[in-house]
């Protein structure tokens, strides 16, 4: 199993901090049932913890016509808003929520060049707060070729405290290449236009780099 780079330095930490508290309590002399229940817990925390940065490889569909899913999740949101941020008009936004225990790498859905990204400093409301699109600390990109231009959006959750995002302006992409990460569960906005034609449905799980959203 591949591990995220943006894990390396966590899981060092993590197996460092493990390893102390288990030394602790055989130095001690901690009684065998503390030292076996700290050595389980131990076990269980470090899993999560790798599982949480795993990197998959995924295959991506290809197609003109096809917008991908930028991550790994559930689809909560289908609805036309106003974007206000970069287009200012109606859009049809596409949610998804990541919860701890998927996947955590963001993958760009269309290919094309990035032509605007921006980061925005702001609250931790939980993920599926209706506020939390336009509130939370997040990052928006916005991705443009022949068909037009498609915005998504990192958001951070109550849990999730650091946004990477690696797209720059002037980058070009393939669909389903890997754009950022987000640690500890968080979601996606996608903005597409008004006539996508959207193929999930509220409540279907996605998967980031394979699943198809919609078309143009």
């Amino acid at each position: 199993m591949k591990i995220h780079r943006e894990g390396y330095g966590i899981i060092l930490g993590t197996t460092l901090f493990l390893t102390i508290i288990n030394g602790a309590l055989m130095y001690f002399n901690a009684h065998e049932w503390m030292q076996q229940i700290g050595l389980g817990l131990s076990l269980c925390m470090y899993v999560l913890v790798v599982q949480f940065f795993r990197d998959p490889n995924r295959n991506t569909p290809v197609g003109e016509n096809l917008i991908i899913a930028p991550a790994d999740g559930k689809v909560v949101v289908i609805e036309e808003v106003t974007e206000p941020e970069y287009f200012q008009s109606s859009r049809r936004q596409v949610s998804i929520f990541m919860s701890p225990l998927n996947v955590h790498v963001n993958r760009v859905p269309v290919e094309g060049e990035v032509v605007y990204s921006q980061y925005h400093p702001g609250k931790y409301l939980v993920a599926w707060h209706p506020k939390s699109s336009t509130e939370n600390e997040r990052t928006t990109v916005v991705m443009k070729n022949e068909k037009g231009e498609i915005l998504f959006r990192q958001i951070a959750g109550a849990l999730a405290k650091r946004i990477v995002n690696y797209a720059k302006p002037g980058n070009r992409y393939q669909a389903g290449q890997e754009y950022g990460f987000i640690k500890f569960g968080s979601r996606i906005d996608l903005f597409l236009p008004l006539d996508a034609e959207i193929l999930v449905n509220l409540n279907q799980k996605t998967t980031g780099g394979e699943t198809i959203i919609a078309k143009w």
